[in-house]
């Protein structure tokens, strides 16, 4: 029997036709798609996937939408934005990531050779994630109805402690303990949206979190809570995980780290650091007695701008900050991100 390959067209672009369900549908997901998600799990071509799952603790389950734009940015891509960001929301539950699934939403006229170069670039990352793209699915919409491509994916792992890790494990005197340094993702994203040409070359800090998380649970140490910085930024995530808790927070602004050359841009462009999203850092509150033994860890995982920035109290329900004078105001919950679609 013949088969033809995928059509060319002018511009080797995605047709509606690919969405259809037909032998162009097969073919996309065939010749362009599944090659760089290769696992013997792909192999049945089922709606679904059967895992064996030797189950010793539960499990934890995450999905995200990703709509990131431009899709490439100074250190990574929506590819790997959409494997690593599901990834974190695992590891931020205090799982070890197994298997994910990947969902497109593509616009007629995408190009077929940036979807591959996407696809082969999300291949990349699981692998370094020891992560596995096991199902998925592809849907493709009329021109001018979407923005090229969007991605879905969702995960499962395995908890590593029988322990909860959740905003309701907070308790009063915790140490608020932050991974990394505030705001260069968003600063990345908006250099290269506005085509700054700026002295500083600004590097998004995407990055896979969960082998520092599982060192840290397995280390013994008590951790309460984790959670990823992405979109709202540091102050949005303080909010959510304060909301309906009568605890309150208070950060002292020396301590949070933000490099040099964020914060005078932000100063420029009258960004607040704590709303910028960030890829690749995430909060830790821990107990007090802890508090050090934790950053020393994270020091120790190469984590060099970890630092404890505040603490949890119940003298209110407030979340304030400390400036170098030690005079204290009220952080703000920003309405939104100050970038919309930066994830």
């Amino acid at each position: 029997m013949l088969q033809c390959d995928l059509p060319h067209n002018e511009n080797d672009a995605v047709l509606l036709a690919h969405g259809g369900g037909g032998r162009l549908s097969h073919q996309l997901v065939e010749k362009i798609i599944k090659p760089h998600f290769k696992n013997s799990y792909l192999n049945d071509s089922h709606d679904g996937c059967s895992l064996p799952l030797n189950l010793i603790h539960n499990l934890a389950f995450s999905t995200d939408s990703y709509v990131i734009k431009p899709l490439y940015f100074p250190g990574g891509s929506i590819a790997e934005l959409a494997v690593y960001g599901t990834v974190n929301d695992l590891a931020m539950c205090g799982a070890e990531p197994q298997f994910l699934s990947c969902s497109f939403i593509l616009e007629e006229g995408f190009s077929l050779k940036t979807l591959e170069d996407l696809c082969q670039r999300m291949g990349r990352a699981a692998q370094e994630c020891g992560v596995q793209i096991v199902t998925g699915d592809t849907k493709v919409v009329e021109k001018g109805q979407g923005d090229e491509i969007f991605i879905n994916t969702a995960g499962i792992g395995q908890l590593l402690s029988r322990r909860k890790i959740c905003r309701s494990q907070i308790q009063n005197g915790d140490a608020i303990i932050l991974s990394g340094d505030l705001g260069r993702h968003s600063l990345a994203i908006m250099a290269q949206r506005q085509g700054l040409e700026l002295q500083s070359k600004f590097t998004s800090d995407l990055a896979p979190l969960h082998r520092t998380t599982n060192s840290l649970l397995k280390s013994g140490l008590n951790i309460n809570c984790l959670r990823d910085l992405t979109r709202g930024g540091l102050a949005s995530a303080l909010f959510e995980l304060q909301d309906e808790r009568c605890l309150g927070m208070t950060l002292e602004k020396n301590k949070i780290p933000v490099h040099e050359e964020v914060q005078s841009l932000c100063e420029i462009m009258g960004y607040d650091p704590m709303n910028l999203s960030n890829e690749g850092c995430f909060l830790m509150f821990v107990p007090s007695s802890d508090q050090e033994e934790t950053l020393a860890h994270l020091h120790h995982l190469n984590h060099r701008d970890a630092a404890i920035i505040g603490h949890v109290h119940c003298r209110n329900s407030y979340i304030s900050i400390k400036n170098e004078l030690d005079v204290e105001t009220l952080v703000d919950w920003p309405l939104g991100d100050p970038m919309p679609r930066i994830c």
